[in-house]
């Protein structure tokens, strides 16, 4: 059989857009891939998507066994069953399990004994938006190199037809999901908890499962509708964070859980109506499971605060802390790699490794987590944990502008020189620096636990930079000003920041 190159140049209401396959390689990113339906993508490209993906596994020695589910969008069905055509195609064995959430997916490779999965999601992207999420070794999802080769493999034609694809229709796993994580906590604290969903997929499960977890729960905008009739189910967003601290007061509760469009990520308001950053959140998490699991080990990405490596009760129960490179598939595979028992990624990716979760990022499992803490600590609310944290001001994500094309070799000079600062036992408004990260960009340390740090953007023409000073907002504001700003104006492709403290 001919496979057709997927063509990059179509538009949609044309013949050959109905009969071609249409695939935008910007849409293959670091860890798993996204398009705009219609305008990048269409379903004949995503049945080459599947195709590719496919062969893949094949061609890394996977069995091609695969679970495949999709989101609450209009056209997510229609989507994944082009998928799943390309991976018949691909002679793979395809167990559909429906309607569910990245981590239900995820739980169904375990559950099914299926090594791999694609689940059709745009995460918490805005509608005309369409992804998937994919792996061949739970509980990771791919990284860089694995994109690299599937893109190359679909967009080259160069998937391979097999005879044998079958295809079943899997019953029972969101029920087995759901009766899993609910098993996680019981309740013995009477705790009345706002469930935010955005009307995205997790308001099919999540109310559900707190109330099994023994939480009285207030459900907020936990109807399906993809239209997404308020704003996207993006807890990260400011819009879906006001609606939360807004019910947290008006019901008297004692927190808000929300989650994301596909429910891998969870976002914290407490009994005040404050949001809790979700790397404070895993601080807090860290401090109570490490009294339960002496000598744990815990990732965070280098976004993340500092009290991780200061914080005196992590330090007495023997706990360490690895920084690594921002994204979930990176911090999965680290948390994977050296056993920890928990990953924390700041934009509200919690990965929980056995005993307490099986690794990968669910919000539920981080849901039935920070509610086991507040069991543990039954005279204590939430902000009285969050108060009882080292202070630290943390400086908003500012982002300069550097072209795509410039932007890795801009951040290689600024390595060099904050490496060279630190071999030379320089100091930075008047602080030793003690250590350079350099897993992704250059993240700064000093002798006060304070920290600098600037990476690239994965995604945008930029550069990132995140700030924290473990003394006063007014440091904080001069380790920007003083430091990193007038640093980077000394490179001519560094453009104007998007926001500044």
């Amino acid at each position: 059989m001919t496979i057709l190159l997927p063509r990059t140049d179509l538009v949609p209401n044309t013949y050959e857009f109905e009969t071609e396959a249409f695939v935008k390689t910007t849409g293959f990113r670091e860890y798993d891939a996204r398009w705009l339906f219609g305008t990048e993508i269409n379903l004949l490209g995503i049945q080459a998507l599947g195709l590719g993906l496919g062969t893949y596994v094949q061609e890394r020695g996977v069995q091609p066994r695969i679970v495949v589910g999709h989101d609450f969008r209009s056209y997510s069905i229609n989507i994944k069953n082009a998928l799943i055509l390309g991976l018949l195609q691909a002679g793979c064995e395809v167990l559909d399990i429906g309607l569910c959430l990245s981590p239900i997916a995820y739980f169904a490779q375990f559950d099914l004994d299926a090594p791999c999965v694609a689940m059709v999601t745009a995460s918490h992207n805005e509608n005309g938006w369409t992804g998937v999420k994919m792996g061949c070794q739970a509980p990771l999802t791919f990284g860089p190199e694995e994109m690299s080769r599937l893109k190359e493999i679909v967009m080259s034609g160069a998937g391979i037809v097999k005879a044998g694809g079958t295809l079943e229709l899997v019953k029972g796993v969101q029920e087995r999901y759901l009766a899993d994580v609910s098993a996680k906590v019981q309740l013995k604290r009477k705790l009345k908890v706002v469930c935010a969903c955005g009307n995205g997929t997790a308001g099919a499960f999540a109310p559900q499962a707190l109330r099994a977890m023994g939480a009285e729960v207030i459900e907020m905008d936990c109807d399906l509708d993809a239209n997404f009739p308020k704003y996207n189910p993006n807890p990260e967003d400011h819009e879906m964070l006001v609606e939360m601290a807004k019910a947290v007061k008006e019901h008297g509760a004692d927190l808000a859980l929300g989650f994301d469009g596909d429910g891998d990520r969870c976002g914290v308001v407490d009994n005040t109506g404050e949001e809790i950053f979700a790397d404070k959140i895993g601080l807090m998490l860290a401090r109570d499971l490490s009294d339960l699991h002496p000598n744990a080990t815990f990732i965070v990405d280098v976004k993340s605060t500092g009290l991780y490596k200061t914080d005196e009760i992590l330090k007495k129960n023997g706990a360490s802390t690895v920084y690594w490179k921002t994204g979930h598939s990176y911090i999965k595979r680290k948390t994977s790699e050296l056993n920890a028992l928990a990953g924390f990624e700041k934009s509200g990716h919690f990965f929980l490794n056995k005993p307490i979760g099986l690794g990968y990022d669910d919000g539920l499992v981080a849901a039935a987590a920070v509610l086991a803490m507040l069991d543990r600590n039954p005279d204590k609310s939430l902000s009285d944990l969050k108060n009882a944290l080292p202070v630290a001001y943390t400086s908003l994500t500012m982002s300069p502008k550097c072209g795509d094309e410039v932007k890795y070799q801009v951040l290689e000079r600024l390595v060099k020189e904050y490496v060279d600062l630190h071999a030379a036992g320089g100091e930075i408004l008047g602080r030793k620096v003690v250590e350079v990260i350099t897993v992704n960009g250059a993240r700064v340390h000093l002798e006060d636990g304070s920290w600098v740090l600037v990476r690239a953007s994965s995604n945008k023409p930029e550069l990132v930079v995140v700030v924290e000073s473990l003394s006063s907002a007014d440091d904080m504001r001069d380790l920007f000003r003083k430091e990193i700003k007038p640093r980077l104006a000394n490179h001519p492709e560094v453009g104007a920041f998007n926001q500044e403290i």
